[in-house]
């Protein structure tokens, strides 16, 4: 009897507690479901919360009816479900989940609930226990797998042995090829043998770039001549390093100092021992003749170009200065520019080198005020420094330095991403970004709407214009042109091919222009938009989409595209997407709270395209990470550098100093600190450019190293995270990328995306993947750069190389 009064107490103290949570849980359910109603959203909330609620409190009085209720409450919830989400597994599991667990709960109570009552409880209840924990157990195993969001379609590219005669026999560009292919002719490392890969040597580099919110980033690709390998570090020190042992040859320390954004991305590189190339393309301009004189050093010159504005040749053999360059081997690039406080002008990509011209941009600080410095875009002799020209966006027809007193025209828009060359046609193309103020368009000239967010082709010898294609007109959401140009062959309907230029937008956008015209080879449209409430805004009313290929990561956002871990944060994410003024993709910032999707962080971002030239194919790595904007009026008589450019590198309130106006804006997070639209946050997708469709979509990057509040999860869950650096494509089959917030160097198949390798890395990293043949021992390598990605701590100074046994 006493046992029996004891199961009896400790089955009501079961009772009453689950009952008195989902109780408390249909209540908060409830309370967010008003909330939301009284936004226009769904009414799921209010309904499903106020069932569940009134099925705890009967759980909670040991009635079976609660038990009943919550039944019709799942059933419903997952016929809901479906309606909303359709049959995808990471929006079905945000809504099914947790409430599936606490019905198997309530079903293992079941028996207790019909004892209480005074009936005879049968074992129905665990049968329907064991499949309900069944499907459970089958939704938790599938977190481990990946989700495509486009399954393969049996379309990717083959297999083409590499012909001899053009396999690769340097990585001798940042993009490999002067036109950004990132395509490596290689394939002694292959599908077939991927997974045996193993470290072959590790470099440190001595400069670990440790981030404190300002943008310290290792995101260097590097470069390969013959027996040697050629790094630069996020303070622009230049190593070269044996191709085959890691060990280090020779090291400069330039050691240049930035308050924000200390990175190199990478170098140029100039020998200058061969005749000089004149392009093939009738009516080009020819390449101007360079030689280093007998005897003195810099034959063979790497080139870059530092986050203190400067330009610098060293010795590729010795890295010595190189005597005749500039001002023992420096130039200075703030001259011209007038008044330059620290970290507003800065160069972090690598300069181009086309023909003999070195072809530097510059990086100008967003949103910080409207007196900024200039955007020029200025050529230079390889041997002497010399420059050759400039373009200045606010003055194109003077290609000369400012006069003494005069300086280049302010606050113009600037090429701050990897230009690209084509040696057949001596042209340089120039992704472009927006004047200072981004988000405020008011004060902007017509030369700034003309060049503003476009693609710019101009001569390598003179700097005169050819073409401008503009992807954004009056740009207002940061939605500068962020990656390099890659040149390719455009297949036709007709079966001719045209040489054209293939671009990714942050807007995920991907044109694809003619070489010689600039004009669209692939369907973009002009579609309308709404403008916002700020005075005197020149707002365009019309944007251009490429509705001819596809768009990545750009779909319009619902409502049922919210997402959480949970219902409670996906209710949260809904509310908040309902409270925002939302228009699509071109929503124009305003005094109210707009939402931007995807942000100015991406889409896709400056790791740039790899190409498929053998197959016709092209990969792109992407980020999908909204953001809320508010245009806040403002005196802003307060110093530039109170909200500064050091907060714009993480988000936050920045002041457009000149305008009426200060900007806060941030991530569109849920409370847990995850996107609020549904998985996945990143993605690799092959483009099949014969056709302009998708062979494959796939995520890229787990939880392992990152988690909801900033937790890491250490579980090897494949949502596919944003990914930020570039992918490498070989001949082998294979396309490399290690930009994630994991920490790994990946191999996917690019026949069908299947991830078939992947290395644990030390950190995680941000660089881009390279490879090369050993011209002494023959064996090919795979280099990665690891210090660090971008949202851990954790920092290193490695260089890596992998090959197989």
């Amino acid at each position: 009897m006493k046992q029996h009064s004891q199961a009896s107490g400790l089955s009501r103290f079961i009772l009453i507690g689950l009952g008195v949570v989902i109780a408390l849980l249909g209540l908060a359910l409830a309370a967010g479901g008003v909330r939301l109603a009284s936004l226009g959203g769904s009414w799921y909330f209010l309904i499903g919360g106020l069932v569940m609620a009134l099925s705890g409190l009967l759980v909670a009085l040991r009635k079976p009816a609660g038990a009943w209720l919550f039944g019709v409450f799942l059933a419903g919830t997952a016929i809901w479900a479906l309606a909303d989400a359709g049959l995808a597994f990471w929006p079905l599991f945000s809504r099914l989940f947790m409430f599936g667990a606490i019905g198997l709960a309530v079903t293992l109570a079941y028996p207790m609930l019909v004892h209480a009552a005074g009936g005879a409880p049968g074992r129905g209840a665990y049968g329907l226990a064991g499949v309900l924990a069944v499907v459970l157990a089958l939704a938790a195993g599938n977190m481990f797998v990946a989700h495509p969001s486009v399954p393969a379609t049996g379309n990717g590219p083959g297999l083409t042995p590499v012909d001899p005669a053009h396999a690769q026999k340097d990585w001798a560009h940042y993009g490999n090829t002067e036109g950004g292919s990132r395509f490596a002719a290689l394939d002694q490392i292959n599908r077939g043998n991927v997974g045996k890969l193993q470290v072959a040597w590790t470099y440190h580099t001595g400069d670990v770039a440790v981030s404190d919110g300002n943008g310290a980033e290792d995101q260097m690709t590097p470069l390969q001549i013959g027996d040697k390998v050629f790094i630069c570090t996020p303070h622009n020190n230049l190593i070269a390093l044996d191709a085959d042992t890691g060990k280090q040859l020779w090291k400069n320390e330039i050691a240049a100092k930035s308050k924000v954004w200390q990175r190199c991305r990478g170098l140029a590189y100039f020998d200058a021992t061969p005749a000089v190339a004149q392009p093939t393309q009738p009516g080009s301009s020819p390449v101007i003749a360079a030689s280093v004189a007998a005897g003195a050093n810099c034959q063979r010159r790497l080139l870059t170009n530092t986050i203190d504005a400067r330009l610098i040749a060293v010795d590729a053999d010795t890295g010595a200065f190189c005597q005749g360059f500039g001002n023992n081997g420096q130039v200075d690039l703030k001259a011209g520019l007038g008044d330059v406080p620290d970290s507003y002008y800065q160069l972090s990509s690598a300069p181009l080198m086309a023909g003999t011209t070195v072809v530097v941009g510059g990086r100008v600080a967003d949103n910080v005020q409207t007196d900024m410095p200039g955007g020029v875009i200025r050529g230079f002799d390889v041997i002497t420094g010399q420059m050759r020209w400039a373009f200045d966006p606010g003055n194109p027809a003077d290609k000369n330095a400012p006069a003494p007193g005069s300086t280049y025209v302010r606050s113009t828009p600037n090429s701050w991403a990897p230009m690209s060359y084509d040696p057949s046609m001596n042209t340089v193309f120039l992704p472009m970004g927006s004047s200072s103020t981004d988000l405020y368009g008011v004060e902007r000239t017509a030369l700034n709407h003309k060049y503003g967010a476009s693609i710019l082709a101009v001569d390598a010898s003179t700097g005169a214009e050819k073409w401008v294609f503009q992807t954004v007109h009056n740009d207002l959401w940061d939605f500068d042109l962020p990656m390099q140009p890659s040149l390719i062959d455009f297949t036709q309907a007709d079966g001719s091919k045209v040489p054209a230029v293939v671009i990714g937008t942050k807007a995920g956008q991907i044109y694809v222009l003619d070489r010689a015209t600039g004009k669209p080879l692939t369907k973009v449209e002009e579609v309308p938009v709404k403008a916002a409430n700020i005075p005197n805004e020149p707002y365009s009313l019309t944007q251009p989409k490429s509705v001819g290929m596809p768009q990545i990561g750009a779909q319009t956002l619902h409502e049922s595209d919210m997402w959480g871990a949970t219902p409670y944060d996906q209710l949260l994410c809904r509310i908040d997407f309902k409270k925002m003024r939302y228009d699509g993709l071109y929503t124009a910032p305003g005094t109210d709270l707009s939402l931007s999707f995807p942000g100015s962080l991406g889409g896709m971002n400056w790791g740039s395209l790899s190409t498929d030239p053998v197959h016709g194919f092209i990969f792109v790595n992407d980020m999908r990470l909204g953001l809320w904007i508010q245009m806040i009026p403002s005196a802003n008589k307060g110093q530039a550098t109170s909200g500064g450019e050091a907060l714009n590198t993480g988000m936050g309130a920045v002041p457009l100093k000149g305008t009426p106006y200060a900007v806060n804006k941030n991530r569109f997070l849920s409370v847990a600190g995850i996107p609020c639209q549904a998985p996945p946050y990143g993605t690799l997708t092959a483009i099949d450019v014969k056709t302009q469709k998708i062979a494959w979509q796939v995520p890229v990057g787990t939880v392992e190293d990152t988690g909801p509040l900033g937790i890491r999860m250490h579980l090897p869950i494949p949502i596919g995270l944003p990914t930020l650096g570039g992918t490498l494509s070989t001949q082998g089959g294979l396309v490399f990328i290690a930009g994630t917030q994991d920490f790994y160097l990946r191999a996917f198949d690019s026949g069908n995306g299947a991830e078939i390798w992947k290395a644990r890395l030390p950190v995680g990293s941000q660089g881009g993947p390279m490879t090369y043949v050993s011209p002494k021992t023959g064996k090919q390598y795979i280099v990665i750069t690891a210090g660090g990605a971008r949202q851990s701590t954790d920092r290193g100074d490695y260089v890596m190389a992998y090959a197989l046994p």
